[in-house]
């Protein structure tokens, strides 16, 4: 059987290994959100760093500046009112 590759980034062009869409693509999301459960903060940090990382990647690779959609595409999916909206439909049962 052969493994699949994990959803994880693919540097410099911050792509998933797994599926080539932009990172964080929707299953790596799933799992950031459930390895980070317990600690949005350490969560946002995380995805801030990853961020700037891109930025300079993105940057390096021969546009004169990022893409202007970074900030919603590693941090603005994980604002405090978007996880939760993102936990009560991860969550059977929750209104």
């Amino acid at each position: 059987m052969t493994r699949r590759p994990d959803h994880l980034p693919t540097r410099p062009t911050w792509r998933c290994q797994a599926c080539g869409i932009a990172w964080p693509c929707s299953p790596a999301k799933l799992r950031l959100l459930a390895e980070y459960r317990n600690d949005r903060t350490a969560l946002l940090i995380h995805l801030a760093t990853l961020r700037e990382e891109a930025a300079v990647h993105l940057a390096a690779l021969g546009s004169s500046s990022p893409p202007a959609d970074l900030a919603r595409r590693f941090t603005g999916w994980a604002s405090a009112r978007r996880l939760r909206a993102l936990t009560r439909l991860m969550t059977p049962g929750t209104p």
